[in-house]
């Protein structure tokens, strides 16, 4: 039996006259190890809601395995593990749609919630000029380095789900009632960084081209892609300029080596390679 992973809770495998799905945004099912929402058919299945003709709709599905049956989509964020026992990693009412893609945060905390020393997660995204929207992590238990946690999540998720900031709590913000209150959650700010110039050719290229993408005035050896409000699509674009200048660049790289010297020293190195 795999082991449980921190920060993951097991419901279990159904009941007699139950039969559990794991589905994607396209109610198809997904891998095992997978995340994804929840469907419920079988006897204790309800008709659906009383006069609530549009939230019936958006519930209660006709179900694509057994004819006549319908699903219930329960709204929790789950994954299957091999021996067939069910985990759930949180709530889809919180689905996030950033530059064309929809996020589930609940997949990204579960990864963060695994990693050592991280006691809670919660990740949104947080809007501010000139970075534009991105995603924050919060997290609770002992500070982390942000590239630590950045390289635990490369390894698990892919690159447009890797926040672009964590923020460190001694603890999560609560309303009353005990849940969490997430307008409550502190803006991020950059971490302070004493500005280093750039260094050698590749560096004062990188950094003017960086300046431009992200809007910022300047950019030192230091200074990291993705803190600027750096994504995956000003990845690629970043790695087409470079190529257009002779340079061989990698998007991957970029996510591994996300400072500005990091990132110029495994340029040239590729050079070297090639």
């Amino acid at each position: 039996q795999d082991p449980l992973p921190q920060g993951a809770l097991p419901i279990g495998r159904p009941i007699d006259n139950t039969r559990l799905y794991v589905l994607d945004g396209h109610d198809q099912p997904v891998p095992i190890g997978v995340a994804g929402q929840l469907h419920i058919g079988g006897a204790g299945v309800a008709r659906g809601y009383l006069g609530l003709a549009e939230q019936q709709a958006e519930r209660f599905i006709a179900s694509p395995f057994n004819e006549g049956e319908r699903l219930y989509r329960s709204g929790d964020l789950v994954r299957q593990r091999a021996d067939g026992v069910l985990e759930f990693l949180g709530r889809s009412d919180h689905q996030i749609k950033l530059r064309g893609l929809r996020i589930e945060p609940g997949e990204i905390e579960a990864c963060l919630a695994r990693q050592p020393g991280v006691r809670e997660a919660v990740v949104l995204v947080h809007d501010a000029a000139p970075a534009g929207p991105r995603l924050v992590a919060y997290h609770t238990g002992e500070p982390q380095l942000a590239e630590v946690l950045r390289q635990a999540l490369l390894a698990r998720l892919p690159e447009y789900m890797v926040p672009a900031l964590f923020v460190h709590l001694e603890a999560l913000p609560l309303t009353p009632n005990g849940k969490l209150d997430r307008k409550a959650l502190p803006t991020p700010e950059l971490p302070a960084r004493v500005y280093e110039a750039p260094q050698g050719d590749t560096e004062q290229l990188l950094a003017g081209i960086w300046a431009e993408l992200l809007g910022v005035e300047r950019v030192g050896r230091h200074d990291n892609f993705f803190e600027l409000g750096g994504h995956s699509l000003l990845a690629v674009t970043l790695t087409s300029r470079l190529r257009e200048a002779g340079l061989e660049a990698d998007v991957r790289s970029l996510f591994e080596h996300p400072t500005l010297a990091g990132y110029a020293a495994i340029t040239d190195r590729m050079e070297i390679v090639l």
